[in-house]
């Protein structure tokens, strides 16, 4: 899969495992091609969402998961396309389907952490980012900053996602993983990054999407952009992620509400 086809499957597919949830859940799986797992107590803003009952046009439908990060102790932020009617249109207002935020856990078989409902979704004025609301806030977790200035080519970012290993896994991840990518290019709304390390293929995989990207300058991370799109996984090509910085006064204004 390649392009927005591939990136849509990170936010939809495993409609065979809605039956028998339990179980596909249940099966180990990595996260962050070529990445590392994240020790519990790591990145505890890190967000792993999932959704139930996500419809299609002809009245059926499936799970999905998604990848986010909190911004504030209300709210999150991810992909937009993570959040949409059954034609895949971007959805506001009430959330359209049940979705769950996990937030503090790098391992979801431990009970640390907090386990939320996102209850509203607000899509941005531009590119792939929605900010969703969480039903009760989270106080114990650093919400990441939002970054207020483009990065510059080559600046080194860490994901972390929920996502899968490898395209051929069967089933979102139940461990945090992280890696950490190059910026490789700088458009008006989006960044493109390119694996570094621990492999050169470090890359975002399905269900990473809505991941964040953040530098690392000191004690307190930055939030840089969120996972949209790319090839299959593991692949060293360029990843397509959404900047934030020129939502900035977006997100500061949305996070007041």
């Amino acid at each position: 899969m390649t392009g927005q086809s591939s990136r849509l499957a990170r936010s939809i597919a495993f409609t065979a495992m809605v039956a028998a949830a339990a179980t596909s859940l249940a099966t180990p799986a990595g996260a962050v091609a070529s990445g590392g797992p994240v020790p519990e107590g790591r990145y505890r803003f890190a967000v792993q969402l999932t959704m139930t009952g996500i419809p299609k046009p002809d009245g059926t439908g499936y799970a999905s998961a998604c990848s986010a990060a909190l911004v504030s102790p209300w709210w999150i932020i991810t992909a937009g396309h993570c959040f949409h009617d059954p034609r895949r249109n971007p959805a506001s207002g009430s959330v359209p389907y049940e979705t769950t935020a996990t937030v503090g856990r790098a391992d979801l078989s431990h009970r640390t952490g907090h386990v939320a409902k996102v209850v509203s979704v607000r899509q941005a004025p531009s590119g792939d980012i929605a900010l969703a609301k969480l039903d009760r806030p989270v106080y114990d977790v650093v919400p990441l900053r939002v970054a207020e200035k483009a990065p510059r080519t080559g600046a080194v970012l860490r994901i972390t996602g929920w996502g899968k290993r490898a395209a051929t896994d069967p089933a979102p991840s139940r461990q945090l993983r992280t890696g950490q990518v190059r910026v490789s290019s700088v458009a008006p709304v989006t960044v493109g990054v390119k694996g570094y390390r621990p492999a050169l293929d470090t890359s975002a995989c399905e269900y990473d999407s809505g991941a964040p990207y953040f530098a690392e300058p000191g004690r307190l991370p930055v939030l840089v952009s969120v996972e949209s799109t790319g090839a299959s996984c593991p692949h060293d090509q360029e990843e397509t992620t959404t900047r934030v910085d020129p939502l900035h006064d977006w997100i500061r204004e949305t996070l007041l509400t």
